[in-house]
């Protein structure tokens, strides 16, 4: 039953999204096992690449939820070959179609977080009600300090391409559009390679395009004329960002206008947040890859979380 006590594992659980992802389901009556290579934050030592110790860490548990940042298809295939179901915390498509080539026995659940993850939720609603072409927009915080993981996976995509679902080739960080965004204004947002528009223009049919945005107008900036620059260009770490805040917002608009939208603070949070109420989902979940709106709602996912949901025309 989904309100039945879990054993789980977390991959990855003193970092900034497993943290947080720990407390939350230890506070809903989970029994949580940590596990990192510091022994003095993890309950369990563990080096993920040893797949055959994962496993051995999988075997057991109902729920293993990797928060590591690391897209391995080979450690997904020890914990879900020991029988437990894996909550996946990943962004990139390119992982996620390793994943696909791979016949998995037990759930794998990915699509999980802010984004994709939210956004995933936004867009099929939105498409419920209104169906055709939408436009995903990610503003996210510059102002609040994000894991290793994160900050690594937004450095990678600085310069580089990605082909779109309709087979353009595009720039991250460079074809753009202008959006009015709820207690933001206009704001000019880039296109960028998350997940969430390749299943989703997939799963409803439709062409999905995510964008991407930092609250920061300057640090907005940075990015579109950072992925043009020669060479791996990076984001400077430990600079302050003028006009950075820990706030994001998730929209998810169709050409007719209408959009529903998310906002919040401290992303990382939130990303925990609908992590750990996706174990209170498990039950639905299938062998097999499966994204969050696969096996839940808008609504259901904003109640559990305390996440609000807006509406605009």
């Amino acid at each position: 039953m989904r309100n039945t006590p879990k054993r789980v594992v977390v991959l990855g659980g003193y970092g900034a999204v497993g943290a947080h992802t720990t407390a939350l389901l230890r506070s809903a009556g989970h029994t949580v096992i940590t596990t990192g290579r510091d022994p003095a934050r993890a309950d369990h030592l563990l080096n993920i690449r040893d797949h055959a110790a994962a496993a051995a860490m999988a075997r057991g548990a109902d729920i293993v939820i990797n928060a590591t940042g690391a897209e391995d298809p080979g450690l997904a295939m020890s914990v879900t070959g020991a029988g437990a179901v894996l909550i996946d915390i990943t962004a990139t498509q390119s992982y996620l179609e390793d994943l696909a080539r791979h016949h998995h026995t037990a759930p794998i659940l990915v699509s999980v977080g802010v984004a994709p993850g939210i956004t995933n939720l936004l867009a099929a609603e939105l498409h419920r009600r209104t169906p055709g072409p939408i436009d995903i927009v990610i503003m996210l915080g510059a102002g609040k300090k994000h894991g290793a993981a994160a900050t690594e996976w937004t450095n990678r995509l600085v310069g580089a391409h990605f082909t779109t679902p309709d087979g353009t080739r595009v720039r991250n960080f460079s074809s753009s559009r202008v959006f009015r965004l709820p207690n933001h204004g206009r704001r000019r947002a880039y296109r960028a390679d998350f997940s969430d528009q390749h299943v989703l223009s997939r799963d409803l049919g439709t062409p999905v395009r995510s964008y991407f945005l930092l609250d920061s107008r300057a640090a907005t900036g940075a990015l579109a004329i950072l992925t043009r620059l020669p060479g791996p260009p990076r984001m400077p770490a430990g600079m302050p960002v003028p006009g950075a805040t820990d706030r994001f917002l998730l929209l998810a608009r169709a050409t007719s206008g209408e959009a529903v939208y998310v906002p919040g603070r401290e992303q990382s949070r939130a990303t925990a947040a609908v992590t750990a109420a996706m174990v209170t989902f498990a039950h639905r979940l299938q062998p097999g890859i499966q994204h969050i709106h696969h096996i839940a709602e808008l609504d259901e996912v904003a109640r559990i979380t305390g996440l609000t949901v807006g509406q605009q025309s």
